[in-house]
């Protein structure tokens, strides 16, 4: 759900096409892409594996998990990446519009690799720019009616949105408790990878 932290959690244009490719493929199709591709898969799980286990996150689910329970962690990347695109200390302005536009491009001149319901909902995530609009309230609630829509056991109008806005001080500090630390951890991994090549 976090595409905003992923695509910028990469390290080569390969890696960006990996990070969004892990949601949409089989374990076993893996091995079938280009190494590049390959890490990025590779990546993507060891975020969310870090993730997961982190303990600011583990804070910032109490926010969503009495309104969600179990997709509590869906509601927390969604806010990660809202904390994320108005991080100015990691991009200005104008760079996070280049990085969007950029990952835009790159997924777009490998749509050989993209499956169709990628490939759709890339259409769509280009046409309005969800990257780069993470950082307004709209485009976050836009993205948790998203989340909440595709939800198949909860009601499509929990005020999840409002949680997050009645929480919005106590999730800014779970994000800069955890996002330096993630950062780090990217970083490694990515060295990781590069001496297997």
């Amino acid at each position: 759900m976090n595409f905003l932290a992923h695509s910028f959690l990469t390290f080569n244009d390969g890696q960006i096409v990996g990070q969004f490719l892990e949601d949409f493929i089989r374990n076993k199709d893996r091995y079938s892409f280009p190494k590049d591709i390959q890490d990025g898969i590779t990546l993507h799980r060891s975020i969310d594996t870090f993730t997961d286990s982190n303990p600011a996150i583990h804070k910032a689910k109490k926010v969503f998990s009495p309104l969600v329970r179990l997709y509590a962690g869906a509601f927390v990347d969604v806010s990660m990446d809202y904390f994320l695109a108005k991080d100015l200390s990691l991009n200005s302005l104008k760079g996070w519009k280049e990085h969007s536009l950029k990952v835009y491009r790159v997924l777009n001149e490998n749509e050989q690799f993209l499956s169709e319901n990628f490939k759709k909902m890339l259409a769509k995530m280009e046409h309005d720019d969800w990257l780069y609009n993470y950082r307004e309230d709209w485009g976050i609630k836009f993205s948790i009616q998203n989340v909440l829509n595709k939800a198949k056991y909860l009601d499509k109008d929990i005020p999840v949105f409002q949680a997050f806005l009645d929480n919005k001080e106590a999730l800014q500090k779970c994000y800069d408790d955890f996002f330096p630390d993630l950062l780090a951890h990217a970083k490694a991994e990515n060295a990781l990878l590069q001496l297997q090549k």
